[in-house]
């Protein structure tokens, strides 16, 4: 089957040829060449166990490691190994001494997944669970920054903010949000599930005292392959979820993280192949990545709202390589659970081989569609994408 409204890129990708797919900030998608380099490795691991364990893993580690610290502006000997960014919020917040009465601050923005992890702490614990809120569109950073702030309080312990909102998919303004919860004593978890190879990312700069990011989205490795990067002066209270041979106590920090028992260690290793195999593929390499999927991002925004009726969620530059926009009532539908899919969304699929994320965001739930943009994705898919979608949205009564 041929592919439909291809990019120059999307032969590289190992995505079905008939299938337009718009939901990369979802999983990622790996490239040809990133599986084939995973097979390597996969090779030499079975084909040798013992060598590939023992011998050889721990300095292919520290290769990786490096090569993604310096990909996200860190120090190696901040940077750990986890599975996915909620494993890295899983491993901090787990992590942490929460008396009763402590708060922990979070936006209505939040990821979901992550959301569970604080219900859990503020249940066994006794801590609270402290909402900032904020409505799209949002016309400012500095909205943002003021509706953390306002739910500061002498008992808020530490925050969870998301670099880049997975649902609403907005650019936090979380290096001044850090600045400012900093003054008041306040720590912060940065959750940039879709910061590494969306954005130009300094995790040093932001001065969080906890950072998590996803390597299998925009640096399009493989899944299961995340960094959680701890200022130096937390690191004696975060232990990994999994203890094992090095302890608990182990020093240097990161040895806590290398070995947690026998796991498949392929996606991490990819990750440092991924940004160099990445960078390639364009005249300059990461910056132009960036740029160049951040305005096919805006472009589809504004042919969607255009075509659809439809509102921006915020200024242009407060999007990077995804984009949500608000719809309009189709129909009367249970918002759907984590395991499926809108009704839809479905639907479209199955109709069109068109994967279009649609989803409920906010209470009430009002139903949304968010589009990604990676190299595969071109503007001729996303135009398509809005007349499909056009077909389920009500028509407008003339005046």
């Amino acid at each position: 089957m041929k592919q439909r409204f291809p990019s120059e890129f999307s032969h590289l990708w190992a995505i079905e040829p008939g299938a337009i797919y718009l939901n990369h900030g979802s999983f990622g998608a790996c490239t040809k060449f990133i599986l084939e380099k995973q097979q390597v490795y996969r090779n030499m691991l079975e084909g040798q166990p013992m060598r590939f364990m023992v011998r050889q893993l721990e300095g292919l580690i520290l290769n990786a490691s490096e090569k993604v610290a310096a990909f996200v502006n860190a120090d190696p000997s901040d940077l750990v190994f986890v599975q996915n960014a909620t494993a890295g919020v899983n491993t901090v917040f787990k992590s942490l001494h929460f008396k009763h009465g402590d708060e922990i601050l979070f936006t209505n923005h939040s990821y979901g997944g992550c959301l569970k992890v604080l219900e859990f702490i503020a249940e066994t614990t006794g801590a609270v669970l402290v909402e900032a809120k904020y409505d799209i569109p949002v016309t400012s950073p500095q909205q943002i920054t003021e509706a953390v702030l306002s739910k500061v309080s002498g008992r808020t312990k530490i925050a969870l903010i998301d670099h880049i909102t997975s649902a609403t998919a907005l650019i936090q303004p979380v290096k001044e949000i850090v600045r400012e919860l900093d003054k008041l004593g306040v720590d912060t978890m940065v959750d940039g599930a879709h910061a590494p190879g969306c954005i130009p990312l300094d995790i040093n700069s932001t001065g969080a005292a906890y950072y998590t990011g996803n390597c299998h989205k925009w640096l399009c490795s493989p899944k299961s392959a995340a960094i959680l990067h701890v200022r130096k002066d937390k690191q004696n209270k975060i232990f990994p979820l999994i203890v094992s041979h090095a302890g608990h106590k182990a020093e240097p920090f990161t040895e806590r993280f290398f070995w947690q028992g026998t796991m498949d260690p392929t996606p991490v290793l990819c990750a440092a192949d991924s940004i160099d195999h990445m960078a390639s593929l364009m005249p300059g390499g990461w910056d132009a990545i960036m740029k160049r999927n951040h305005d096919i991002c805006i472009q589809a925004r504004d042919l969607f709202c255009r075509e659809l009726g439809l509102t921006p969620s915020c200024p242009g530059d407060m999007n990077a390589a995804m984009s949500t926009m608000e719809l309009p009532d189709m129909f009367e539908n249970n918002p759907p659970s984590y395991k499926n899919c809108d009704a839809i969304q479905d639907e479209i699929y199955e109709k069109y081989d068109l994967e279009l994320p649609l989803w409920y965001w906010s209470l009430p739930p009002r139903r949304t569609t968010r589009i990604s943009v990676q190299l595969y994705n071109s503007l001729d898919q996303f135009s398509y994408a809005a007349g499909i979608l056009k077909r389920f949205c009500p028509k407008k009564k003339a005046p």
